[in-house]
């Protein structure tokens, strides 16, 4: 696909030949072993994922891998925020706050308008809270401020508005609410459509290959030996410079590298919850627990969103889930400013978990800053983990530059430097999601039923302009057309373009990141069946 630094104009159903399905696993696998790739990008978290992006654009021959499915683990666990991070002005970061919303902008307006959305915040204001509303009114104001007041003033309101738009509001001693503008998108999605983006530009990806050793090359790490986890097949792949971007599991590889390695991160965990939604919202509730932390009600995906917890954890990543303990926190701290019939555990479709890797050290977990570590192995191998979803793009063109300035160059000269990338290279898809979804209603077969609107917003939010290709799938054969559950929007179409362009392998990645089934609680075993058959029928 062509970039384009603007909006493109959205063509008629059957106009653009829908691209050619991905390779093979058998055909990537043998492209990864007989290749000596400059950059080896272990980890296809969305770090990975930007990293491998950037370096495809500066002509560096590229290779991804991932043990699990790209954004499998803690890229797809987020609060699913673009935001500048309001929390920050309390330490006096005004100049992070600023790049933050420099990067939120571009994303949501030239990057990723078609994958993201404009989310108005309303943070109520308690008598006996951790915060007054005249910090609280003065504080949205300076933030709004420093993104140029793109998103309106930072203000307060009265109790009686906001409950307009939150109808769950919680209006008993609130005094005031504070608002301001952020913005918000499906981390999965998002992630996938980097891929594609890395991939466009020149990357060969692979999911579901884990790294089994490393190879060295007179004591430098100079490649991995690999084991595809689906097909049982062992291969190993070349590169000049291998990046360790395996997030939670960093340290793991990092002794691989070197077994006396000394630990350099430190995990928190965050836990959120989906439930069903008792009544329309139109705004997202940010409430303060404490002079730190904040939890989270946000209207997403038609469901409600609530989270997020902040604790240390020491136990195996693989392993990190949401217990009782969990829910039970989350929901308490909800009710500090939702009605208890939002909050009923019956109403829960779905809890998840992610690590946030943070730098090692003591202290407090909610208070350290999300910041991006690098460190240099023994063997020259770099190890890069942390940071904010908000700031991917900023992430990966600085490890890259990082990458392309190393003593020695050992990815040589021949690539353009990170300074001559585009600045706002947009990602695949790049349209208008209310033009895209107008002319999938309109541009019906015949004969043939019209898309159902909900579908179409879903496909025009979810994949920009090549929602017309999945449509093209249904147009082609009616029964991709037909709801894959009655209660959600998504169509059997979607399963088989996930299956050929967008790498998914298991039921799994389908449902819970290719789509929203798993997240809305209608993953049920007869879907998964279906599924895996769609997946087998290659």
């Amino acid at each position: 696909m062509t970039s384009r630094s603007t909006l493109q104009t959205v063509p008629a159903l059957g106009t653009r030949p829908a691209s050619g399905p991905n390779p093979s696993r058998a055909e990537t696998r043998e492209q990864l072993s007989k290749a000596t790739y400059d950059l080896l990008v272990i980890g296809g978290g969305i770090l990975g994922i930007s990293t491998a992006w950037h370096a495809a654009q500066s002509g560096l021959r590229v290779a991804l891998v991932d043990a699990g499915d790209f954004a499998g683990a803690t890229s797809s666990a987020s609060s699913k925020l673009l935001h500048g991070g309001l929390r920050y002005l309390q330490t006096g970061a005004v100049r992070l706050v600023a790049e933050n919303h420099f990067e939120r902008r571009a994303v949501s307006r030239q990057v990723a308008p078609h994958l993201t959305n404009p989310l108005t915040f309303y943070l109520p204001v308690y008598k006996g809270g951790p915060h007054g509303a005249a910090k609280l009114g003065a504080g949205v104001f300076a933030y709004s401020a420093l993104s140029a007041f793109g998103d309106g003033v930072g203000r307060l309101l009265s109790p009686a508005r906001a409950v307009r738009d939150v109808p769950e509001l919680r209006t008993e001693n609130l005094k005031a609410v504070a608002v301001y503008g952020d913005g918000q998108m499906n981390d999965a999605r998002l992630a996938l459509m980097t891929v594609r983006a890395a991939v466009e530009s020149g990357a060969v990806v692979l999911n579901h290959a884990e790294v089994t050793g490393l190879r060295f090359t007179r004591g430098r790490v100079t490649g991995a030996e690999l084991k595809d986890r689906l097909s049982g097949d062992e291969f190993g792949v070349n590169a000049r410079l291998v990046l360790n971007a395996t997030g939670p599991w960093v340290d793991h590889l990092r002794r691989m590298e070197d077994p006396n390695a000394a630990p350099s991160i430190r995990l928190s965990k965050g836990a959120h919850l989906v439930l069903k939604r008792t009544s329309p919202w139109r705004a997202a509730l940010a409430t303060p627990i404490d002079k730190y932390r904040i939890t989270f009600a946000l209207p997403w995906e038609d469901m409600l969103l609530l989270g997020t917890t902040d604790e240390e954890y020491e136990g195996d990543p693989a392993e990190v889930a949401v217990n009782d303990k969990d829910i039970t926190q989350i929901l308490d701290e909800a009710a500090f400013s939702l009605r208890d019939q939002q909050l009923d555990r019956g109403l829960i479709t779905y809890a998840f978990a992610g690590l946030r890797v943070l730098p090692g050290g003591p202290g407090d977990t909610a208070k350290a800053r999300r910041e991006t570590v690098v460190t240099e192995g023994r063997g020259g191998m770099l190890s890069v983990a942390g940071g904010k979803w908000t700031t991917f793009r900023h992430i990966g063109r600085t490890v890259l530059k990082k990458l392309q300035t190393l003593p020695g160059a050992p990815l040589g000269e021949d690539f353009e430097p990170v300074s001559s990338l585009p600045k706002r290279m947009p990602l695949p898809g790049l349209s208008h999601p209310r033009a895209v979804a107008h002319r999938l209603l309109v541009d019906r077969p015949a004969p043939g039923p019209r898309m159902a609107a909900d579908t179409a917003r879903h496909l025009a939010t979810h994949y920009g302009s090549l929602a017309f290709d999945i449509a093209r799938l249904a147009n082609e054969n009616p029964e991709l057309g037909e709801r894959i559950h009655p209660d959600a929007p998504e169509i059997w179409a979607q399963v088989v373009w996930a299956r050929d362009h967008e790498w998914a392998e298991t039921p799994e990645d389908v449902l819970r990141r290719r789509t929203t089934l798993t997240i809305r609680g209608l993953a049920t075993d007869e879907i998964r069946a279906k599924v895996q058959e769609l997946l087998e029928a290659r």
